[in-house]
């Protein structure tokens, strides 16, 4: 039987001779080498980091320069020189924003959420005890407006800085309390969860 031309297998000749392409992205790092930042990057980064430290020191002293002033002129215009004033204001502020960051921190370190959670109430805990941290400022800062401040209480807000004190205690106690009986609660829930699993 004759065979057909077509169902010979065909010869396969040698590659044609020529440049090898090369693979084109970055050359991959050897098994075992370590990375090595070019100096250009280290310049660069000492750079940035040198700008963000001097962007916040310049913001700090723009702070400290200008908050304790406007926040002893704004319990003056509240208090206005009266010392029941300056004393109710004093303890509700205290208070407040003692007892409010007290259990927002404890939202975020007692209970089990997520870290987006937990960041949350660490931002809300640090916003609410802000007013605080004005007037501890003017009570231990050592700057001119730290004793502006001081000078602008003593006369437009008497006893606002010990009932705030005093207000800082109690709202301190009210929240430890909470929160000591929310622990005690919820451990009681699952021991009795826990008898009842086992009562099954």
């Amino acid at each position: 039987m004759a065979q057909n031309p077509s169902d010979k297998p065909e010869e396969t000749g040698p590659a044609p001779a020529g440049p090898r392409p090369t693979p084109t992205g970055p050359t991959p790092t050897p098994a075992g080498a370590r990375w090595r930042p070019s100096w250009r990057d280290v310049v660069q980064r000492l750079i940035g980091v040198a700008v963000v430290i001097v962007v916040v020191w310049l913001v700090y002293l723009f702070l400290d320069a200008f908050l304790p002033r406007w926040w002893a002129q704004v319990i003056g215009n509240a208090v206005d020189g009266s010392f029941a004033a300056g004393a109710w204001w004093g303890l509700l502020t205290g208070a407040a924003f003692t007892l409010v960051p007290v259990l927002l921190l404890a939202q975020a370190v007692l209970t089990r959420r997520s870290w987006q959670v937990r960041s949350g109430f660490l931002a809300l805990a640090v916003v609410f005890s802000v007013p605080n941290l004005l007037t501890l400022g003017i009570v231990l800062g050592t700057s001119a407006a730290a004793h502006a401040g001081e000078r602008i209480l003593d006369v437009d807000g008497p006893a606002f800085r010990g009932g705030t004190a005093w207000g800082a205690v109690i709202g301190g106690v009210v929240a430890l309390t909470i929160v000591t009986m929310g622990v005690l609660y919820r451990r009681r829930g699952a021991q009795l969860r826990e008898l009842r699993s086992k009562q099954r």
